[in-house]
């Protein structure tokens, strides 16, 4: 498969790669995998802590584009230091991934948003004897990129924010974004905002986003299809970015790693504290840092504060979770779900997330996710 587009998120200390736009689409076999690993058999892989454990063969997971990034590194990654695994992860959408974990297709999902009740009904079907559960695993911050010829920075409030998605903001030198803007000249140009044209989570984030911190202005529910008319849709996070970075004018939301491949500059949002916030890893780390655990029993759902006014906290944030049986994996796929979601979930794999543009997740929420994986059956 061709290359979709060199990934220029800095090189780890698990060594520099190109992240293909369809690595684990196609991710590579056990000839590719050596790299010094002793394998499977329960024993750790030589060239990282990597705990391979009884993993073996295929592993198909998909779902949420945000971490699509991540997900990437992890791959590959982990496939280097377990030989014979191969990890793919099909990018594509919340909703596709939940819908396809319920079709008992995949391993696990990715999803930006945690399972509907009758999301979790559905799945007592397949995890026999259980239910699916969900595993914050990836955190960072929405970013709301912009391409606007002559202005490297904008600030943006909530209320202003939501017009604009709404189309009832329509000029970029409207005196709404003027009064933020103070000193940058902004053009008498028409604004074109981008959004997901599929169910997705970072679309559902953002609308938990404007209807706590703009509900005045956002009067739509926060649901994974795009609410509100006009604009104009593209098919995953790559896909808005992409239009935003060709499009002059354009503003669209996508996770963060997008728009620090594309080198997208992005918007600072002004939400009482002292200074606009910037949308980086770390500001996203203080926003979620003060999540709190919703769901019940193995369930580790997050409730999310969407009108922090912390400084330095970033409030349009998303935590993907994996999606995985409590009870009732398939005993084939289990041993390598474990051992690769105790990588994503260890010291190493959650270092890698910060280094790659996204935020990792609490340690206290983290040591709990790590008992949920050593647990599943």
């Amino acid at each position: 498969m061709k290359l979709q587009r060199k990934n220029r998120l800095r090189a780890t200390a698990l060594g520099a790669l190109a992240v293909s736009g369809a690595l684990v689409l196609t991710a590579c076999g056990s000839d590719d995998n050596s790299n010094g690993s002793t394998g499977g058999g329960g024993k750790t892989s030589a060239a990282s802590d990597i705990k391979c454990d009884d993993a073996k063969g295929q592993l198909l997971a998909s779902g949420s584009s945000a971490q699509k990034n991540a997900m990437d590194l992890w791959a590959k990654n982990y496939m280097a230091g377990c030989s014979g695994v191969e990890i793919n992860y099909k990018s594509s959408s919340s909703g596709e991934g939940i819908i396809a974990f319920n079709q008992g297709t995949v391993g696990f999902a990715g999803s930006d948003s945690a399972l509907k009740p009758e999301e979790v009904a559905e799945s007592k079907k397949i995890c026999k004897g259980g239910q699916g559960i969900n595993l914050p695993m990836v955190g960072g911050p929405i970013a709301i990129g912009f391409h606007l010829e002559g202005v490297d920075s904008l600030t943006l409030d909530a209320p202003t924010l939501a017009k604009i998605f709404d189309t009832k903001i329509k000029k970029w030198n409207d005196p709404a974004i003027a009064k933020l803007n103070s000193g940058v000249t902004l053009p008498d140009k028409a604004i074109q905002p981008f959004h997901r044209s599929e169910d997705s989570g970072t679309t559902q984030n953002l609308g938990k986003y404007l209807g706590a911190a703009a509900p005045s202005d956002w009067k739509y529910e926060a649901e994974k299809k795009w609410p509100a008319p006009g604009g104009q849709a593209a098919s995953g996070s790559s896909g808005v970015a992409s239009q935003v970075k060709a499009v002059d004018g354009s503003i669209g939301y996508f996770e963060l790693s997008y728009a620090t491949a594309q080198s997208i500059p992005t918007v600072d949002i002004a939400t009482g504290a002292a200074a606009p916030v910037k949308a980086t890893p770390e500001n996203a780390s203080k926003a979620i840092a003060a999540a709190k655990i919703k769901g019940t029993g193995k369930d580790l759902a997050l409730d999310l504060d969407y009108t922090t006014k912390a400084d330095g906290a970033y409030p349009i944030v998303l935590v993907t979770y994996e999606v995985v049986c409590d009870k009732g994996n398939k005993s084939e796929t289990l041993p390598t779900v474990k051992s690769f979601l105790n990588y994503t979930a260890g010291d190493e794999g959650q270092k890698l997330l910060t280094e790659a543009g996204y935020a990792p997740i609490p340690a206290e929420i983290n040591a709990k996710v790590r008992e949920t994986i050593a647990s599943l059956s």
